[in-house]
């Protein structure tokens, strides 16, 4: 079976099994958010716990099947230098959409202490969403491909299960539906129909690149240092932007950006394939340096 496969068995399994438990954990009382966002938790928290089971049983749980097989003064400078520089292809992005008045600054800004705290959330976000996705995705996932069917195929499927998976997202329950058996099957069913639509094909394209921008960053450093720190430093300024700034719909260059976070879409899709044709150059000059170097 294909190593790509595998992995998405395996967080579909994750989320059958967050639909069956999600109707006995509402009823409890417990929690008092959204159906759709208890399953959603409730899957990632089961795709944590199993996680490391299934790297066993995988034999991926060695440090450099995982990205980390650098010391670790190693690894912290290019989190580090990944995070700087992560924030700074993202700022330029921005401020492109700023720009070309396709975002606007907030008319009604929250107080700054507010957006401080926020600020800080999202930049402690980023590094765990950094470090947990870059470990599922560029650590254990690509490892598991290289092997399978080289490098080139690594990039490839690890970047579209990458983006694939950001749409799969259990679907709100009408608030005419019961949260039974059948409410939970149509909540899980939904996790499907976002792949299908066609308003997400911007977007989708856009973290498709930036799961082979990552992918190519994983090949050259030979671990997922660098990896963490752009993804962190990524999701900072998203999150940042995303509160200091609105979507101008009236903008007729609204059509680059995506609904999905109303920053990454098009314009993003076509920066980060910029940066990768600047990139790519130097990696295979990497490589055919390494490959004389070994003759």
């Amino acid at each position: 079976m294909h190593p790509s496969v595998r992995f998405f068995l395996y967080l579909l399994v994750c989320l059958m099994l967050a639909a069956l438990l999600t109707p006995a954990l509402m009823a409890t009382g417990w929690m008092t958010i959204e159906p759709h966002r208890v399953m959603g938790r409730l899957a990632q928290s089961l795709i944590l716990l199993g996680f490391w089971p299934f790297l066993r049983w995988q034999g991926l749980t060695r440090r450099s099947a995982l990205g980390y097989g650098a010391s670790w003064p190693v690894l912290r400078r290019a989190i580090l230098g990944g995070w700087v520089l992560g924030v700074l292809i993202l700022v330029a992005l921005v401020m492109a959409l700023l720009e070309l008045e396709i975002r606007l600054p907030d008319s009604s800004p929250a107080p700054w202490s507010q957006t401080a705290l926020r600020i800080v959330q999202a930049l402690i976000g980023g590094v765990l969403i950094g470090v947990l996705e870059e470990t599922f995705f560029r650590g254990a996932l690509y490892a598991a491909l290289r092997e399978h069917g080289g490098a080139r195929a690594a990039m490839i499927w690890s970047a579209a299960l990458y983006a694939v998976l950001h749409f799969m997202k259990p679907g709100a329950l009408p608030d005419s539906a019961a949260l039974d058996a059948l409410g939970a099957l149509r909540m899980f069913v939904h996790v499907f129909i976002d792949l299908f639509q066609w308003q997400h094909l911007d977007s989708l394209v856009a973290l498709f690149m930036a799961g082979l921008l990552l992918a190519l960053v994983r090949e050259r450093a030979g671990h997922i240092g660098w990896c963490i720190g752009l993804h962190a430093g990524w999701v900072l300024v998203i999150q940042a932007s995303r509160r200091l700034t609105d979507v101008n719909d009236d903008s007729p260059l609204s059509f680059l950006v995506g609904d999905y976070d109303g920053i990454i879409g098009w314009l993003a899709a076509l920066w980060i394939g910029l940066l990768m044709a600047l990139y790519w150059p130097g990696l295979a000059l990497w490589r055919s340096q390494s490959r004389t170097a070994l003759r």
